[in-house]
C-alpha cells in the first residue's frame, strides 16, 4: 500500500458566516456546525469555541481530540465503518488539517476525562495545548444513559471534523509525506538484510465505555490481527473510551501515531518495518490467554525479529502487556514494551501491576500520581463542575485560590503510552 498524507497547516481558525479554508485560516460557521451535532437525537444543546496556544484557556472535561481529513483519491473515505462507508482505507491521498483539531467537551460522560491548558504549567504537559482547538461543548438530553451519551458525543465529533475536513479537497497541500507498506513478499525480497521488526499495539476494550473501534467494530470483539500500518494512520482506529485522560489514545493520536511515524523513518535503512497487530485488552483471565496467544501466535508466522508493544491503560491492562511481552520473547522475538506507571505520589510503590524478567526493555511515559499545581486560568471552555470527580483529581482539588492540585492523570495525554507525550525518563 502506498499513502500520500497531504498537509495543509492551519495558522488561525476564525468564525464567520461561510465555512472555507483561505490562506492559511479555517473559517467557520457556527451555526452550521451547531445543525450537524444536533443530529444526534441523544444531545439536547450544543456550542462551538476556540482555544489558542497561550491563550489563559482550560478546557474540561475532554472526552476526544480528532484531527480533521478528507480522502481525495483511494479506497474508503474518513473515519471507514464509522462516518463513511466500511472499506479498506490506508493507499491513496489523504489531506490533513494540521496544527488544529476539533475538541469534544461537556458535561462529564465517566469520572475518567481531561483537562487541556492552553498555558501555564499543564499546558507543559499536554501536547494538545499546541493546537488551534475547534472545541465543541455538548449536553445530553435529560435522563440520557452514559454510554448513549458518549455515542453521541463520540459521532458529533467526528461527523464535524470530517465537516471541517471536506473544506480541504481541492486545496494544494502545503507539504506531502509518502509512506509504503509492502506485502510480506515484497518485504522479504527487497529488505533480505534487515532486522524485521513489527508493531503490536494494545487496544483498550475492557468493558462499557472501554471502547476502541477498528473499521467500526468494537476492539473487545475481534482476535488480534494484521494491518498494514497506513490503515491506522488513515484512520481506520478511533477512540470511543473514558480510561484515565493521561493514558488514553485519543482519536488524533491513532490519526499520528508516533510509533508508526518512528518506524516508517527508519524502514529500509536500518530496519525492515513489516506489520502492524492490533491486539485487545481484556477484563477475564481466559480472554487476555487467547488475545496473547494470538498475538505471539502472528509475530513468529511473520518471522519478526523484534517487536514493540504498546499498552493503552493501567492496572488490570498490565496484565496483558506482560502477558504479550512474554510469550514472544519466549518465540525468541525481541521486545520494547511501552507503558507509563502508576507509582504513587511519592514514587515509591510499584509501578505496573504484573511484571516479567522477560520484559527488560522499557520507555515509560512518566508517573501519572505526579502531583503538579495548576494555575488559575481566565477561561474554562466546558465547565467545572466535575474537576473534583475525574480520576487523579479528590474532593480538595479545586482550591479557594481557583488553583488546582491534580495528578497527571487528570491532563489530557500526560503520559500517553504511545509517547505521544512530552514526558520520558531514562
Amino acid at each position: 500500500m502506498k499513502l500520500e498524507l497531504g498537509k495543509i497547516f492551519i495558522k488561525d481558525i476564525q468564525f464567520a458566516t461561510t465555512s472555507k479554508i483561505e490562506d492559511g485560516v479555517l473559517y467557520v460557521n457556527k451555526e452550521e456546525l451547531i445543525k450537524i451535532v444536533l443530529e444526534q437525537e441523544k444531545l439536547k444543546c450544543a456550542d462551538f469555541d476556540i482555544a489558542k496556544p497561550g491563550e489563559s484557556v482550560r478546557i474540561t472535561p475532554v472526552k476526544d481530540v480528532i484531527e480533521p481529513r478528507v480522502k481525495v483519491e483511494g479506497t474508503g473515505g474518513i473515519f471507514p465503518g464509522v462516518v463513511a462507508p466500511v472499506d479498506t482505507v490506508g493507499s491513496g491521498k489523504t489531506y490533513c488539517l494540521k496544527d488544529m483539531a476539533v475538541v469534544t467537551c461537556g458535561p462529564i460522560v465517566g469520572f475518567q476525562e481531561g483537562i487541556i491548558d492552553m498555558t501555564g504549567l499543564g499546558a507543559q504537559y499536554t501536547p494538545y495545548s499546541k493546537l488551534l482547538n475547534l472545541c465543541l461543548i455538548c449536553e445530553g438530553v435529560d435522563g440520557v444513559a452514559p454510554h448513549d451519551y458518549e455515542h453521541a458525543v463520540r459521532m458529533a465529533g467526528l461527523n464535524v471534523a470530517a465537516y471541517i475536513g471536506e473544506l480541504a479537497r481541492n486545496l494544494t497541500p502545503d507539504e506531502t509525506v509518502v509512506y509504503e507498506a509492502p506485502t510480506l513478499k515484497e518485504g522479504f525480497e527487497k529488505f533480505p538484510g534487515l532486522p524485521r521488526v513489527g508493531y503490536v499495539q494494545m487496544l483498550q476494550s475492557q468493558g462499557l465505555l472501554h471502547d476502541t473501534y477498528v473499521y467500526g467494530v468494537d476492539a473487545k470483539k475481534i482476535l488480534p490481527t494484521v494491518l498494514y500500518p497506513t490503515e491506522d494512520m488513515d484512520g481506520a482506529i478511533i477512540s470511543g473510551n473514558c480510561v484515565s485522560s493521561c493514558d488514553k489514545n485519543q482519536t488524533y493520536a491513532h490519526q499520528n501515531n508516533p510509533v508508526i511515524e518512528d518506524l516508517y523513518a527508519e524502514h529500509g535503512k536500518t530496519i525492515n518495518f513489516v506489520a502492524h497487530i492490533i491486539t485487545n485488552e481484556n477484563v477475564y483471565l481466559a480472554d487476555k490467554q487467547r488475545s496473547s496467544n494470538q498475538t505471539a501466535k502472528l509475530c513468529e508466522m511473520l518471522g519478526l525479529d523484534a517487536v514493540i508493544i504498546s499498552e493503552e491503560g493501567f492496572g488490570n491492562p498490565d496484565t496483558d502487556l506482560i502477558m504479550n511481552c512474554t510469550k514472544i520473547e519466549a518465540k525468541g522475538i525481541k521486545t520494547v514494551i511501552i507503558t507509563d506507571e502508576y507509582a504513587g505520589r511519592d514514587g515509591k510503590s510499584q509501578s505496573l501491576a504484573d511484571a516479567n524478567v522477560a520484559a527488560n526493555a522499557l520507555v515509560t511515559g512518566g508517573n501519572a500520581n505526579q502531583v503538579v499545581i495548576l494555575p488559575k486560568l481566565d477561561k474554562v471552555i466546558g465547565t467545572l463542575a466535575y474537576v473534583n470527580k475525574i480520576a487523579g483529581a479528590n474532593e480538595h482539588t479545586l482550591r479557594e485560590d481557583g488553583t488546582l492540585e491534580v495528578e497527571l492523570q487528570v491532563i489530557t495525554g500526560a503520559t500517553n503510552e504511545m509517547g505521544f507525550n512530552t514526558l520520558s525518563a531514562r
